[in-house]
């Protein structure tokens, strides 16, 4: 079962304090300019999508859908799409979703027997058992591991990719041109040699995604997680409000202080449950995965979106000058 509990990150306000947030942006220039190339749409996308009045009005194009009565049946049972569509768009995120026993099991063996990549790096490979030891090998501290397009040959994550509900319920929040985007599975490791140069390169302060102008994303926690198996925060109501501030700077990741100041300390949901937990949310709301202290996490991601996808790298992975 779910435990959604109410928090202000504490332990992490010195790594939300942390500088280099423009160095980091100037390393992902190449990224940004591959992004251009690929699609000229992408930078209207990229500085406009950030600020309310633009977004409002590109939600206004989405095209409506009808009832999901007929809908085929769901591996998460009776749940319906509308009802979990407005849930997100009055908070931003919606819970109750399990994955069935034997899909959480078939996807947690894929990743473990399956050999991910180290902090979005190619060229560290190894498998999640083998942390401490790739750590030692390659003599750096990984805080993730990243299956890429390899998750592609698991069956079961194919099956939860597929189900109709997914779909379903992206068509009813983000509107009838709703598509996959993308589909992730990765490690979160627990580190004693993690500087805050590497903390602050990770995703542990307060974030928004801009990779489309709609989005919505489900996740699937597959292993236990707990406050100490690096949880996932996310602001409710952030989606669809925002500080000028925020909306006016080509930064998307902010204080903890900063964030929960303005939207208010109780709006910060911890999301923790045993593995098959899952939930799905508006990514544009601000969020942040935790550090794994003890116990490290093996979660997935299945991404909707609007517009078409990157076919020049999988999701997330950079490109190195």
């Amino acid at each position: 079962m779910l435990d959604a509990s109410t928090s202000k990150p504490n332990d992490l306000e010195t790594i939300a304090r942390s500088g280099g947030a423009f160095r980091r942006m100037a390393a992902r220039i190449p990224t940004y300019l591959t992004d251009l190339r690929e699609n000229p749409a992408w930078l209207p996308m990229f500085l406009l999508a950030r600020t309310m009045p633009f977004r409002k009005a590109h939600w206004l194009t989405a095209r409506p859908v009808r009832s999901s009565a007929s809908a085929a049946p769901s591996m998460f049972g009776d749940l319906r799409a509308e009802a979990v569509a407005a849930e997100l768009r009055r908070t931003g995120i919606a819970t109750g979703l399990t994955l069935p026993a034997p899909i959480q099991t078939e996807i947690a063996r894929f990743g473990q027997e399956t050999p991910c990549f180290g902090n979005f790096d190619r060229k560290l490979e190894f498998l999640a058992g083998e942390h401490a030891d790739a750590e030692r090998r390659f003599g750096r501290t990984i805080l993730s591991g990243h299956h890429f397009e390899r998750v592609l040959h698991c069956d079961a994550a194919l099956a939860v990719q597929r189900d109709p509900l997914l779909l379903d319920v992206a068509r009813h929040y983000l509107g009838g041109e709703a598509k996959l985007i993308t589909t992730r599975t990765w490690w979160s490791f627990p580190t004693k040699s993690a500087s805050e140069a590497d903390l602050s390169r990770a995703s542990f302060k307060f974030h928004f995604d801009l990779d489309d102008w709609r989005m919505l994303k489900f996740f699937f926690y597959l292993s236990d997680v707990d406050a100490d198996a690096g949880p996932h925060v996310y602001v409710r109501g952030s989606h669809n409000r925002r500080r000028m501030k925020h909306q006016l700077t080509l930064l998307v990741g902010h204080p903890a202080e900063e964030v929960l100041g303005f939207y208010g300390e109780d709006s910060a949901l911890t999301l923790t449950g045993k593995a098959g937990t899952g939930f799905v949310e508006d990514p544009f709301g601000f969020h942040m995965g935790t550090l794994a202290k003890q116990s490290p996490r093996l979660m997935m991601e299945v991404g909707f979106g609007v517009s078409k996808p990157s076919e020049r790298r999988y999701h997330g992975e950079p490109v190195i000058r």
